[in-house]
């Protein structure tokens, strides 16, 4: 399986997806934003298909739209009240513009099925760098604003009142989420992301206390996944997603047994 080129590719990048979505994941559930990850990743099918439509690699579209969207979502959606409102408002724009940018691309249709649901055979060497380097940017930051974000996501009612910029600080985690969506979208696709950005922490969080412990379950969880589904993927020659998002929905409910349990 590692003699071939894009096996060693899918894994090195699989294993910077999983402690990038454990990290963040983590975050997103605190924060109860599984809404705007299912958002921002549409955004991200968008953000490919004007990649393809423009010559572009597919990434570098995906970047630029969950980057502006994210942006535009954090100064529109300052009121929580109005924030799902936004939200819909702002995917169903770029939902449409994905379909208007595979419309009027030259590609077949063998370049959306990778988009809506990743492809391993697809990455190369270039890829794989450009997806290490922005994990890295991903991680670093979290590890500057690591207290702040802590506090803000899991008491936001102490950080505000300890003065605390809310709004800097969501407009910095979305912009953090944005690059995840760009980052694990390589794998599972752009219609299954949310399931690596919210399972392995959601799961995480009902077997362990403190945030440091959580995170550090929810990538394994998520390393279980995208391991495991590349390997079944490898020697069924079925999709990856498919494999990675059953793994991560049994982990799910495994916990949510063993929390059930606990509690009786």
């Amino acid at each position: 399986m590692f003699s071939l080129s894009f096996m060693r590719y899918a894994f090195v990048a699989g294993t910077f997806i999983a402690i990038v979505s454990g990290v963040i994941g983590v975050f997103v559930v605190a924060r109860n934003m599984p809404f705007m990850t299912h958002t921002l990743s549409e955004i991200g099918f968008a953000g490919a298909s004007f990649a393809l439509f423009m010559g572009w690699p597919a990434l570098n579209g995906m970047i630029l739209f969950t980057i502006l969207s994210s942006v535009m979502v954090g100064q529109l959606s300052i009121d929580e009240s109005r924030r799902e409102s936004v939200i819909s408002a702002v995917s169903a724009l770029f939902i449409g513009l994905g379909i208007l940018f595979l419309y009027l691309s030259s590609k077949t249709a063998s370049s959306a099925t990778s988009i809506l649901f990743g492809s391993v055979v697809g990455i190369s060497r270039h890829e794989v760098v450009q997806l290490v380097c922005l994990s890295a940017v991903v991680l670093v930051i979290v590890f500057l604003i690591y207290r702040k974000l802590k506090f803000s996501s899991f008491d936001p009612e102490g950080a505000a009142a300890n003065g605390l910029n809310e709004t800097v600080i969501s407009v910095i985690f979305l912009l953090l989420l944005a690059m995840s969506v760009s980052v694990a979208v390589q794998i599972v696709g752009t219609l299954l992301i949310f399931v690596l950005l919210t399972l392995p922490a959601a799961s995480a969080k009902y077997y362990t206390t403190g945030t440091a412990k959580i995170i550090g379950l929810a990538i394994l969880f998520a390393l279980l996944g995208i391991w495991l589904g590349l390997y079944l993927a490898y020697i069924t020659n079925w999709p990856v997603s498919f494999f990675t998002s059953t793994i991560e929905v049994l982990i799910y409910l495994s916990a949510l047994l063993y929390r059930q349990r606990a509690n009786d």
